[in-house]
């Protein structure tokens, strides 16, 4: 009997020492101590600043790219997600607020670098043409691909730091670039870079 009840001890040690640890099964205290994650926090904030940068940025690029396009179905895919990016602005004014801090911005010379190729093939590719739209197709894209990045990784590492709800808004975020790019190449596909192979 005493067998039995020391078995029945052990398994609800295995079962409560499941429960506290992660699905890597390293126990969250053995991944950094709290001075390691105040380290982590600051580090995630001034990420934060980064891309908070970063879309406003955008947000003033696609308003160029879009005026600078030929195809209606081009000049409504990047309306709708200058749309999208003044809400993903206020999501990560939301983020600020979680964390208790006044949203701010930190110059990002990774996207500025991407938003001058931009303006760059703007400048090298002949107005009303469908050549410059599947050049703004591709700049739109490496916007994309960097926001895409950094949605990302920002999510994971406020997983990390237990910041769930800040989590689930970047992830929101992260969806909508994806869908974004997503639908940027199947309107390459569909028309513009056909047509722009005949010009």
């Amino acid at each position: 009997m005493d067998s039995k009840k020391n078995d029945k001890n052990k398994n609800q040690k295995s079962k409560s020492e499941s429960q506290r640890k992660p699905k890597s099964g390293i126990p969250r205290q053995a991944r950094f101590n709290e001075k390691y994650e105040g380290k982590l926090k600051e580090f995630f904030f001034e990420e934060l600043k980064d891309v908070y940068f970063a879309e406003h940025e955008a947000l003033k690029a696609m308003k160029k790219m879009e005026a600078a396009a030929t195809s209606d179905a081009l000049k409504e895919s990047i309306t709708k997600h200058q749309s999208e990016t003044e809400e993903q602005i206020n999501r990560l004014e939301e983020i600020f607020a979680l964390l208790e801090k006044k949203p701010s911005k930190k110059k990002c010379e990774g996207i500025l670098g991407i938003i001058k190729d931009g303006e760059g093939v703007i400048e090298d590719t002949q107005e009303d043409t469908m050549v410059r739209d599947a050049a703004i197709i591709i700049a739109n894209q490496k916007l994309e691909h960097y926001e895409i990045t950094s949605y990302g990784s920002l999510a994971e590492l406020a997983r990390t730091l237990g910041l769930d709800e800040a989590a689930e808004l970047l992830e929101t975020t992260l969806n909508e670039e994806k869908k974004t790019d997503i639908s940027l190449t199947l309107l390459a596909e569909a028309s513009v870079n056909e047509e722009a192979a005949t010009e």
